[in-house]
């Protein structure tokens, strides 16, 4: 989980951007309830006030081998 926000820091950072302009959030999760109260507490390292609009979605799988968590963001400059 921590390594998908990294990544996105990342790619945020390419664009001039971080965390904060953030303004809509879609995670995917395999075994959703069983990490959710995880994925919140790493999520708020990251992710600050005001929050993003935020949906999380359960899938079966993705392509990636051992991956339990996709996140698809949307931000935009201040």
């Amino acid at each position: 989980m921590r390594n998908a926000f990294e990544k996105m820091g990342l790619v945020l950072r390419k664009a001039d951007l971080d965390f904060s302009s953030v303004v809509e959030m879609t995670t995917y999760h395999v075994g959703l309830r069983d990490h959710l109260d995880l994925f919140k507490a790493v999520r708020s390292d990251y992710v600050r006030e005001p929050f993003p609009a935020w949906t999380a979605i359960e899938v079966t799988g993705f392509v990636r081998e051992g991956a339990i968590v996709e996140i698809r963001a949307i931000a935009r400059q201040q």
